[in-house]
């Protein structure tokens, strides 16, 4: 079913390249991209650089586009392209009339009343241009980068505070950042889980970090992907190894063993990508070992959580890499394939918009949840590409689609959408 009666619209800016984690799925960008003013970026700052396990950093010395100026329409596109060129938009968030779009190339600031942008990067303020997170945390803006640790905007005073493992983050690749009712910050990063109580960071000795090694297998795998706050004040956290929970400092896990993602002859034949991590990584050759799975050499691992939510019920959502889309209430597992109406059994992305509506991104297309059923949203309609990485909710109901290439603006069925397209 698709979402014809959706009107949609496309934005994009030009910024700069990067791997999610270490896995990657390419895209074919719907149209070429704008040309954009190449200038220079500056020495790699102290911090920025990743040990040898980790994978490879962006190249921040590329040629970079301009830091600010204003969307300029262009009459003859068919939707409105707001475009990153060859890179993923890895996270959104939507600040009253201002988006926050988190790219491989930097952070860009949108102005959607005045359609005035600016693009923070190595330049400005961050350690990396490699973005994967955005939060707004105690009016501020928090991004978790790529190699550059934690930076926290001040609006105000127009500057960037970083945070990095001197000052107790546990890596300096950071995959998202979690406010807790009570207080307390959490960090997801590739070396474990930060706990920072009350939230005081610049205080080192509130800093707590959970692993594999000092959590005795309570955190499954040390790669943290996402973080959620359940309904009863537990951390729920998605990693390379399963879903972990956290709560009076006892932690609980689930892996596909016990019930996270569907099994592989259910999806075997809804795998498009033949492209096998483990040939690359003898972190993941080990995991696929422990798994099992040696003998499969498709984009399949159901124990990596790649996004994950949490409902108003308690209800745990986990998408996974090639195991499609999995609920867990806490005793029962549920799986959603291509077979149940999925786009494609890669999860990139979950998201609960202000009606409790569940949003999934997918490698091939966006889903909408209705009831037990899926319509779905493609270029078909619109999109800017089938790769879907992220996604926000305006208050007017509006939704931006953070893709490969590009973002996606979903007005709200009431509204029109000019034809117009703004490129840098």
């Amino acid at each position: 079913m698709q979402l014809s009666k959706l009107s949609l619209g496309i934005i994009g800016v030009g910024v700069a390249g990067l791997v999610a984690g270490a896995y990657f799925i390419g895209a074919k960008q719907t149209e070429k991209a704008p040309e954009v003013k190449q200038i220079s970026a500056g020495p790699l700052k102290p911090g920025a650089a990743a040990p040898g396990n980790h994978p490879p950093m962006p190249n921040q010395q590329a040629g970079m586009p301009d830091q600010q100026g204003k969307v300029q329409t262009d009459p003859n596109a068919k939707f409105t392209h707001f475009r990153v060129g060859n890179r993923n938009v890895k996270a959104i968030l939507m600040d009253g009339t201002v988006a926050w779009v988190g790219t491989s190339g930097g952070v860009v600031r949108y102005d959607t009343k005045t359609d005035e942008y600016r693009l923070f990067d190595v330049r400005n303020g961050l350690l990396s241009n490699g973005i994967f997170s955005i939060n707004k945390i105690d009016g501020k803006i928090m991004v978790g980068t790529y190699g550059g640790g934690m930076s926290l905007y001040d609006q105000e005073q127009d500057k960037w505070e970083n945070f990095n493992i001197p000052d107790g983050l546990g890596d300096a690749f950071v995959y998202g950042v979690l406010k807790m009712t009570n207080g307390d910050v959490w960090v997801a990063t590739w070396s474990g889980a930060n706990r920072i109580r009350g939230g005081n960071l610049k205080d080192r000795s509130k800093w707590d970090l959970y692993t594999v090694e000092n959590t005795k297998g309570g955190l499954p795998n040390d790669w943290v992907y996402g973080l959620a706050e359940g309904k009863n004040g537990e951390v729920w956290m998605a990693t390379e190894g399963g879903l972990a929970r956290f709560k009076d400092g006892k932690w609980d896990n689930w892996n596909h063993a016990k019930g996270l993602g569907a099994p592989y002859e259910k999806v075997k034949n809804d795998i498009k990508f033949t492209s096998d991590p483990a040939k690359q990584s003898v972190h993941h050759a080990k995991q696929k070992e422990e798994m099992g799975l040696q003998d499969i050499n498709v984009a399949y691992n159901p124990n990596y959580i790649v996004s994950m939510v949490v409902d108003d019920k308690g209800t745990v959502w986990a998408g996974t890499w090639g195991g499609g889309l999995s609920s867990f209430d806490g005793k029962n597992w549920q799986h959603y394939t291509v077979t149940d109406g999925l786009p494609g059994n890669h999860v990139f992305m979950l998201h609960r918009d202000q009606k409790g509506t569940l949003w999934i991104g997918t490698n091939d297309g966006l889903a909408r949840r209705d009831g037990d059923k899926f319509s779905v949203l493609t270029t078909t309609n619109g999109l800017f590409s089938n790769t879907v990485f992220s996604m926000a909710s305006g208050d007017d109901g509006s939704k931006w689609v953070g893709s490969y290439g590009g973002v996606a603006h979903l007005k709200a069925p009431q509204e029109r959408w000019p034809c117009a397209s703004p490129v840098f």
